[in-house]
């Protein structure tokens, strides 16, 4: 799928990935779709937590062309 922000975490610990999802995620235009690479097996529950708490939609996950994980969401406000 393709992302109109694509955030490279790989090698972040946890909180980082949702940290800085959160500083970012407002670039892209209410709609849009932010990708997060993230290492972290925390990512895993942090991105749709995070979702959830700041009233965005977590779209799933797919791996990224190196087989790391890649946190889809999209911007709903």
């Amino acid at each position: 799928m393709t992302a109109d922000l694509e955030l490279d975490c790989r090698g972040m610990l946890c909180p980082l990935p949702v940290i800085e999802l959160g500083k970012r995620y407002t670039e892209v235009p209410v709609g849009g779709l932010v990708a997060v690479a993230a290492t972290d097996v925390a990512a895993r529950t942090d991105v749709p937590a995070w979702c959830r708490m700041r009233g965005q939609e977590y779209v799933g996950v797919e791996p990224a062309a190196d087989g790391v994980p890649r946190y889809l969401v999209r911007r709903a406000s």
